[in-house]
């Protein structure tokens, strides 16, 4: 079945569906991931937002039910050049057309994703429709002009109630509250094989709730959206400063600098993908770094607020970790659970809970 996508400046590609049937409008953006595309499709952070994949061929392994990053997809689309419906994985349990179908969410494949990436590279993210080829351009201009991208993206991810995820670790490490803005799985797998039973609360979840829960350390999820919308988590991590060993991931890194009255603004196309360089200013290390965010921390707001910047990217020179080492709070822009994308970042979780450990020493 034939179907458009069209951006708000009207630019107009025709391609075949698959996947949801249904229009969609959502922020365009690109993933320069060359596998994970299960991961991707899952990952909370790409609420409201459809995400052109440059690797050339998808859906060829498959789908498998151990390698979601959460319960229900919420991507907003899926573009690709060539789809694969007969994937050939012994993994393979369902197809990914079928498994978007499943969750609503359109797909589109047979287009120019050179073009459209160049054009999102040049011109910045915009918003673009996904309807039936009989829609005209003129119309679907009309409908992005009158439609504007939610704002709850957080609200509508995060877990509803508090949950465990404990430990199959005999020696435990203690345990962790994390704040759930839109957590991907992996996060949570991280910190349990590490031997931590993990306290999964929602998004607006207060100081006081959480400090109740007696946690040897609190952790903010990545998560999709501005960071500016989430004011209470803000509010939360502010009050957490001081009392409890803090680490943001992504989405938190922004909450944190936001906590700490420093500023965040939205970038031209974003870092997504499985290839970012990032060099670790304490060490001189390049790491290789798995990414997704459209937001970043302003490096000058950063004056007299406590926080230095720990890390930073190599290629833009864009803020990608900042510390306030005398209250044990840090963050990376980064994903060090990756999946997908490499492992180099790791050891962060493992910093994480040797600080931790030195708290509860005193």
């Amino acid at each position: 079945m034939k179907r458009k996508l069209i951006l708000s400046d009207g630019t107009e590609f025709t391609g075949i569906g698959f996947g949801s049937g249904n229009d969609a409008v959502c922020e365009v953006i690109f993933n320069t991931c060359m596998a994970g595309y299960q991961e991707i499709l899952s990952d909370p952070s790409y609420t409201y937002q459809a995400v052109v994949m440059t690797y050339p061929l998808i859906g060829n392994y498959g789908m498998a039910c151990d390698d979601y990053e959460t319960f229900t997809p919420t991507i907003g689309a899926l573009i690709c050049r060539e789809y694969n419906d007969e994937p050939s994985n012994f993994r393979s349990e369902e197809t990914l057309s079928s498994v978007m179908k499943k969750y609503g969410i359109p797909g589109i494949c047979e287009i120019d994703t050179r073009r459209l990436t160049r054009i999102i590279r040049d011109k910045g993210s915009q918003k673009v429709i996904i309807c039936s080829e009989t829609t005209s351009r003129e119309e679907a201009v009309e409908i992005l002009r009158k439609t504007d991208i939610p704002h709850d993206g957080v609200a509508k991810v995060s877990s509803k109630k508090i949950w465990t995820s404990n430990t199959a670790v005999k020696e435990k490490r203690g345990n962790i509250v994390l704040i759930d803005c839109g957590v991907k799985h992996n996060i949570i797998r991280s910190l349990n094989r590490r031997g931590c039973d993990v306290t999964v609360v929602p998004w607006n979840t207060d100081a006081k709730t959480i400090l109740s829960l007696n946690p040897d350390g609190v952790m903010i999820s990545n998560g999709p959206g501005d960071p500016a919308d989430v004011i209470e988590t803000v509010q939360t991590v502010k009050e957490l400063r001081g009392k409890v060993c803090v680490f943001g991931i992504c989405l938190g890194n922004q909450i944190i600098a936001l906590s700490y009255g420093a500023k965040t603004y939205k970038m031209k196309f974003g870092h997504h993908g499985g290839n970012h360089s990032v060099k670790c200013l304490e060490n001189g290390k390049i790491e290789i770094t798995s990414q997704n965010h459209s937001y970043a921390v302003d490096e000058k707001s950063l004056e007299g607020t406590g926080l230095c910047v720990t890390h930073r990217n190599i290629l833009d020179g864009t803020i990608e970790g900042i510390a306030d080492k005398k209250n044990k709070i840090f963050s990376v822009q980064y994903h060090p659970e990756s999946a997908p994308g490499p492992e180099d970042s790791g050891y962060l979780f493992d910093e994480f809970l040797n600080l931790c450990s030195k708290v509860q020493e005193k």
